[in-house]
């Protein structure tokens, strides 16, 4: 079955709901015509068995005329104005006398219907509505008036009716539905525009925006959404291109030194400690492209990779001191100063294994930036809900235009180019990925030559 255009399917619904409401519309119309015909006939019938009643006397069981030939001739007169059929019957149901108009004709006495009730049955081929009012004389039925009124006008206004509505309803149907396709048309123009610039964009085309409809509605802010949504898309394909281009530089920088200093080692005999220095040089070079694949992985793997946290309790006391215990021997090789500088005990709601290499990430910098002999302090408080946990060194620092570009990957500052450290330009873009991954908050102070601050602020979670 083929299925409906999204305009067809909206022009579908609405015409389903209306149509219910029309039928039930029509139905209201039809049955209060109806009602209003009967009521008026009713009260007719009402009316001329009231008057009848004043024209007849009951004398020894028998119900007479006061003015017999009076009445025939006021009957006969009203033949064609009044289409009331009277006639009297006994209590056994036999003809006594009849209005002129029914002529050789004669009411049914029905003796299954209610006194004083008012019924449809037929006279001869005519539909007339009926009642069958009881004569007394005391407490004893002697005859009947019978009075009926022909339906046949009535019939014919209701069958009218019904066929003009049967006519009137697939029309109305069909004209709403056409108006609600058009109408619905118009409202999903922008849906069209929507489709038509996404089939137009693709990976090397992410610069087409969807046109911003003139009203604020849904559809507005759908397409603001989409644009957004593009906006991310572009950005991170723009980040993608730059750090596939940065890391095969990276990675490649140190292949090529491995590869010219093992063409110089084979150009000619060398003595062995020329060996031994080339040699050494070239498994520092393998151990910084193993770091820099292990930092790479490492981006790869928690890249929105939240639902796989092991959140628990940790205690920062104790992470923190093994932290700088793994870092003993470069402190002593830098102959720096760490000190620690505690509030009681501190725990929160993480995972340990990240939060360890933040904080290893951010130690292991202040190792690297921090000049000979200076010191490193390590604070951290717990207060008004949060921990703070501040790693400082008194290095080289950051240049102010420096700071808003430490986060991209590989990005090294010109002070770490011009003092000769080695390194990836991945540590702190590891760092703010694991902060945005643990909902921690993370600053960087500094100033160029006289040390940076790392400011950890995490948020307790009980």
């Amino acid at each position: 079955m083929k299925q409906l255009s999204f305009k067809n399917r909206i022009a579908s619904n609405y015409i389903i709901t209306t149509a219910l409401l029309i039928f039930v519309v029509f139905f209201v119309i039809y049955s209060i015509v109806k009602f209003s015909v009967y009521v008026r006939v009713n009260n007719e019938i009402k009316a001329e068995v009231t008057k009848h009643l004043k024209e007849i006397e009951v004398i020894e069981n028998c119900v007479l005329l006061i003015r017999e030939e009076q009445w025939k001739t006021k009957q006969l007169n009203k033949v064609e104005v009044s289409p009331a059929f009277i006639q009297f019957v006994d209590e056994l149901g036999a003809l006594v006398e009849k209005s002129p108009n029914l002529k050789q004709k004669q009411l049914k006495y029905n003796n299954k219907e209610l006194a004083n009730e008012l019924f449809d049955t037929k006279l001869e081929n005519i539909a007339v509505r009926q009642i069958q009012v009881p004569l007394y004389q005391g407490s004893k039925i002697i005859g009947y008036l019978i009075v009926a009124m022909s339906l046949e006008d009535s019939v014919m206004v209701l069958d009218n009716l019904f066929k003009i509505l049967l006519i009137a309803y697939p029309l109305i149907m069909l004209v709403l539905f056409l108006i609600a396709r058009f109408i619905a048309g118009r409202s999903i123009k922008p849906i069209s525009a929507i489709i038509e610039t996404s089939n137009f964009i693709t990976k090397d085309n992410l610069k087409s925006r969807i046109p911003l409809p003139q009203n604020k509605d849904e559809l507005h802010l759908l397409s603001h959404t989409i644009n957004d949504l593009l906006d991310r898309i572009e950005n991170a394909v723009v980040r993608e291109k730059q750090f596939t281009s940065d890391a095969s530089h990276e990675l490649r920088t140190p292949l090529a030194v491995i590869k010219g200093t093992l063409e110089v080692l084979i150009r000619k005999e060398r003595k062995p400690e020329e060996y031994k220095e080339k040699i050494e040089y070239c498994v520092q070079e393998v151990n910084r492209l193993n770091h820099l694949v292990d930092e790479l992985l490492l981006l790869a793997r928690f890249e929105n990779q939240r639902q796989n946290l092991k959140l628990e309790k940790v205690n920062l006391n104790s992470l923190l001191t093994d932290v700088v215990s793994r870092n003993s021997q470069a402190i002593k090789e830098q102959k720096l100063k760490c000190t620690t500088e505690f509030s009681n005990e501190v725990s929160v709601k993480t995972d340990s294994y990240l939060f360890s290499i933040i904080i290893n990430n951010l130690l292991t910098n202040a190792i690297k930036y921090s000049k000979k002999g200076s010191e490193i302090a390590i604070h951290l408080v717990e207060e008004n809900n949060k921990v703070q946990c501040s790693i400082i060194d008194y290095g080289i620092g950051i240049a102010k235009e420096d700071m808003d570009k430490i986060f991209d990957q590989f990005y090294r500052s010109k002070n770490t180019h011009e003092s000769d450290i080695k390194g990836t330009g991945l540590g702190l873009s590891i760092v703010k990925r694991l902060c945005d991954l643990l909902e921690i908050d993370l600053k960087i102070e500094s100033q160029e030559n006289i040390g940076t601050k790392a400011i950890l602020t995490i948020y307790d979670k009980k």
